[in-house]
């Protein structure tokens, strides 16, 4: 084909091409018609229960050579003594830092930096958590560690000891970051400062957690009944029970211990707190109060109400406080939804202080209009196609199906409970949505904080009510404890870590 032939065809398949677009150009982009979603279906792990209760689920996944394990255990911060505040992140940290039977922490770390594989354990606020990551070559050796540490950890002195010194530090460092101390108070004014909710770990507490706390923490929770792994990357299935069996198999369980109720403030808690911080310029506000849980049959309508009022920047909070008033350049919120008691609804902001009054009267205000007008059709289509079209973003990859699905068996929900996710939002009507809003969103209820500094803002905030002033300062340590290592003792210390290195 010459070149002169090869240049009309070309041109003759731009003609065709674009007689073909013709009719689809529009002048708005606000009128661009897009086609539905295809349906795709989610992967459905294996599901095994071992004879001692032990939960696994696998997900074949042979794009690499790698292979992960998610644990979830059945614990959590929200179940440690009040007296001793800290002790489950403490554990979350030393159970993989402090070695094991068979391992000193040293060797435990050595041995998996020359496999470049990683094991890390945690704690959240309901669940502990551990994960292995490694080549495929290497599982059958990590997995033997991996399995030491969930039942054999060492708690090695040292490292109780160092982790005791990092949440002392964690404690006086509390207060230098605004956007924590918000978050935290608000928190804490919502569901209760006794509350497990609302509890923070002090120097007291922290001292008086012992390794043999950490010790009889692991015998109480991590049992196998209590324990779920999931198991995604380059493997066969029919093996990885077989080496999952071997290694867990033989760990003696019981009856399964249900995690005790937490209790929480169930009822409103409305008032206007204030917290001074004299080193910002910007005020940290949170209102708000209780939100639902998650089981709740209304949650697909709370979803939509929420990308209304706070969804992004097309939401009612960012076009009407920051684009059209220019009142705060951070702003959002909704109805939070728990999966063991409810979540808290909250509209969050930063403004100017100079603002600070006009922008809580203008959240105040976008409040009462979710409630008394419900949304447009055009805010309705906009706010479920948002929430449809980045639903595929909750499976990017197969460990995070995995880990969702676990999620999911973990706090109860239906096994189907994804797979009707986008059928339950796509009925959603506006009347759903004022529904919702009047039924969950009380003006009248709202607790408001505001963290900054007062001699900056706009109007005194006793303006808009009765102000109760929050004290925020860190109890002192007690006497005994462990202490920084400090002068040459500390030179020597930071030599021997060097070496180590």
């Amino acid at each position: 084909m010459n070149r002169n032939t090869a240049r009309n065809l070309l041109a003759a398949a731009l003609v065709v091409l674009a007689a073909g677009l013709a009719p689809a150009q529009v002048s708005d982009y606000r009128k661009i018609e897009y086609p539905p979603l295809p349906k795709f279906d989610i992967p459905e792990p294996e599901i095994v229960k071992l004879g001692n209760g032990l939960q696994l689920f696998l997900l074949e996944d042979h794009e690499l050579p790698l292979i992960t394990i998610d644990a979830i255990v059945r614990t959590g911060s929200n179940y440690e003594p009040a007296d001793e505040a800290g002790l489950a992140d403490i554990f979350g940290q030393v159970l993989r830092d402090g070695g094991t039977a068979r391992m000193s922490p040293n060797e435990l770390d050595e041995f998996l930096a020359n496999r470049a594989a990683t094991i890390e354990t945690g704690m959240g606020g309901d669940s502990g958590s551990a994960t292995l990551d490694c080549l495929k070559g290497d599982f059958d050796d990590v997995l033997g560690v991996f399995r030491d540490i969930l039942r054999e950890p060492a708690f090695a002195a040292d490292k109780v000891d160092l982790a005791k010194v990092q949440a002392r530090t964690v404690i006086a460092r509390r207060n230098d970051d605004v956007g924590s101390i918000t978050s935290r108070e608000f928190r804490r004014l919502i569901y209760g400062p006794n509350s497990a909710l609302g509890r923070m770990m002090e120097y007291a507490t922290v001292a008086a957690i012992t390794r043999d706390d950490l010790v009889a923490w692991h015998r109480r929770w991590y049992r196998p009944e209590n324990v779920m792994l999931g198991v995604t990357g380059d493997f066969d299935a029919r093996a990885m029970k077989a080496k999952i069996e071997k290694a867990f198999g033989d760990w003696k369980g019981g009856e399964a211990e249900a995690l005790p109720a937490v209790p929480y403030r169930e009822e409103p808690n409305p008032g206007i707190y204030f917290v001074e911080k004299s080193d910002v310029t910007q005020a940290n506000i949170r209102i708000g109060h209780l939100g639902i849980e998650r089981d709740n049959p209304d949650f697909y309508a709370v979803e939509v109400m929420n990308e209304v009022f706070g969804g992004g920047f097309s939401g009612r909070l960012i076009n009407s406080i920051r684009t059209d008033k220019g009142l705060a350049y951070s702003v959002g919120g909704g109805i939070g939804s728990g999966y063991l008691r409810p979540g808290v609804f909250q509209v969050r902001m930063q403004t100017a202080s100079k603002n600070l009054t006009t922008a809580i009267k203008a959240v105040e205000s976008e409040i009462g209009r979710i409630i008394s007008e419900p949304p447009s059709a055009q805010e309705l289509k906009r706010a479920k196609e948002a929430i449809l079209n980045s639903f595929v973003f909750n499976f990017a990859s197969r460990r995070q199906i995995l880990n969702q699905q676990m999620t999911f068996a973990y706090f109860g929900l239906p096994v189907n409970w994804l797979d009707s996710y986008r059928s339950n939002i796509d009925k959603v009507t506006a009347a759903d949505v004022a529904r919702v809003a009047k039924e969950y969103v009380h003006p009248d209820r709202l607790t408001l904080l505001v963290v900054g500094k007062s001699a900056d803002f706009d109007a005194p905030l006793s303006t808009l009510g009765p102000v109760h002033t929050l004290d925020i300062s860190i109890p002192p340590p007690p006497e005994a404890g462990p202490e920084v290592a400090s002068g040459a003792e500390s030179v020597a210390s930071g030599r021997a870590v060097f070496a180590r290195a």
